[in-house]
């Protein structure tokens, strides 16, 4: 299993933009156990985009980014 908490680190991302958590379903938006195994076996230049209500995100290997927000 992946030592980075995928999860934790989304939400926390969401957060710094000012999207509660109830303002949103992360588990209906990506699955977590699948991103952990695409990091886990995936190599260095890995980028998944994803959007979570109105905000796209780009995760690599080292963080999660906010690309755009309303």
């Amino acid at each position: 299993m992946c030592d980075r908490n995928l999860f934790l680190e989304i939400v926390t991302v969401l957060e710094e933009q000012g999207l509660g958590r109830d303002e949103y379903q992360l588990q209906r938006v990506i699955d977590i156990e699948a991103l952990e195994q695409i990091v886990e076996s995936a190599g260095a230049d890995l980028e998944v985009k994803f959007s979570v209500d109105e905000y796209r995100l780009c995760m690599t290997q080292s963080d999660v980014q906010v690309l755009a927000g309303p």
